[in-house]
This record gives structure tokens, sequence and C-alpha cells, in this order.
């Protein structure tokens, strides 16, 4: 299985309307379920034509198709905030997740010259846990609970620093 990252581009909303339309993905990707594909279709453009200098969203794909996306949000001059989202449920578990941000944290500690990149993770996602430890992110605080899958949860702050990516790498 081999995973790249690359700029999103026009074609891709076609995919995320794929997604949209399934609710477990919404609820486990934090997206609102049952929005009308034309609504996702038209954010996905937008996200596609550009977004600001303080947010990077890079297409994930395998075998030259789209399963997913990553996401460097809140970026500034030495910091971001990891996001990643695999598609297709019957991809999940299969470690795409987990190549890909490989890929962006190198992108990150590499060429964007970021000396820190924070995650935040909803207590119950087992899952995104498990991938920010196996990527040698450390657990470092608490935020205010948030909305996830319809239920008021306890979210989870992570951070990983440039020497300890690359001590691991």
């Amino acid at each position: 299985m081999a995973v790249t990252l690359r700029p999103l581009r026009p074609g891709d909303e076609q995919a995320a309307v794929r997604w949209a339309a399934d609710p477990e993905f919404c609820l486990a990707a934090g997206w609102t379920p049952h929005l009308a594909p034309r609504l996702i279709s038209k954010h996905w453009q937008r996200l596609i034509a550009g977004t600001g200098p303080d947010f990077l969203r890079l297409g994930i794909e395998e075998n030259g198709e789209l399963v997913g996306y990553v996401d460097l949000a809140n970026k500034l001059a030495h910091t971001a905030e990891l996001g990643v989202a695999i598609g297709e449920r019957a991809q999940w578990g299969r470690g795409l997740a987990h190549q890909a941000c490989r890929l962006l944290l190198a992108h990150a500690f590499g060429p964007l010259g970021l000396h820190t990149v924070t995650a935040q993770v909803h207590a119950p996602n087992s899952r995104s846990h498990r991938l920010m430890l196996g990527l040698g992110f450390v657990e470092v605080g608490r935020a205010e609970p948030e909305l996830y899958r319809e239920e008021w949860v306890g979210v989870v702050c992570y951070r990983l620093g440039r020497g300890s990516f690359l001590d691991c790498g």
C-alpha cells in the first residue's frame, strides 16, 4: 500500500460527497450528517480553490485514488494542528492515516520549518489516540469538552516536537 499526499484538485469534491453520504463517517470526522451533496461540493470547491496561509489540506492517495485528507490548521510561524480523515469506512484500520500523517509531519518539520505540531482527540476516539501515540505525540493536557458523535466529551491535547519526530524517524 503506497500512500502519497497531493494538493486538492478539481473533482475531489466528488469523493467528499461520497464520504458525506455515510453518516458514520460524518460522526467520526466531525462533519454534519445528511447535508445536501451540493453543499459538500461547494465547500470542497472553495477548499480546492485555496485557503489562507494558516491552513493546509492535502489529499491522501492510495493507488491513484483519493482516500482521505490531512490538515495543518491554525498554522503559525512555528506550530500547527494536525488533522486527518480517511473517507471510506472499508479503509479504516489499514494504517493509511498513520502513513499519511508521517508524510505530513516530515513536510511540516522539513520544508515548512515547524517546531511543534499539536493535535486534539476526543476522549472516546481510541483509534485516534493510538495513532497519535504511534506517531510519537505525547499527551499534554485537556481542552474544553466538545460535541462528538452527538455527545459532549472530553478532549485530549497532544504535542510532537521536531526533535522527537526526527529521533524516531
